[in-house]
């Protein structure tokens, strides 16, 4: 019998501190405790050398279901659409003009964070409404 492998979703990123407090605010996320010995994670970020410093980041879901997030520093930046995104599900048994007025509502709450909305898919019969939105460093992620 094959077993169930936990994943952890990672970000390249320019700056991952940055990126991984936007998906805290995003998800309900938290930043987990720094590693025993040290006070906090800049304190340990400070015994790094200089190129490593601020080199990475991750947030965790406090109730320990979710995936953990990485955020690691990459020297080039996004040029391309992402193959793989998130899909934040907010409007989950929703359905018409309430599903969207959930969307809208937190792509308001979410650009007040940084991220950017790109266009609303309406339902189409097949699909129901999602909202395309950007986040602090231009990575997709859709409201669903």
């Amino acid at each position: 019998m094959t077993s169930v492998r936990q994943v952890q979703i990672t970000f390249d990123c320019a700056v991952p501190e940055r990126v991984a407090l936007f998906w805290c605010e995003v998800l309900g996320y938290v930043v987990p405790p720094p590693p025993e010995g040290f006070a906090s994670w800049d304190e340990l970020d400070a015994t790094l050398p200089p190129e490593n410093q601020g080199s990475a980041y991750a947030c965790v879901d406090p109730t320990g279901a979710g995936p953990r997030l990485f955020f690691q520093r990459v020297p080039e930046g996004k040029v391309v659409k992402n193959r793989v995104h998130l899909d934040v599900r907010v409007g989950t048994g929703l359905v018409g003009d309430e599903r969207v007025a959930a969307l809208e509502a937190e792509c308001a709450r979410l650009e007040a964070l940084g991220a950017t909305r790109v266009r609303l898919l309406r339902a189409d019969g097949y699909n129901e409404s999602c909202l395309v939105m950007q986040d602090v460093e231009g990575n997709e992620f859709c409201l669903d």
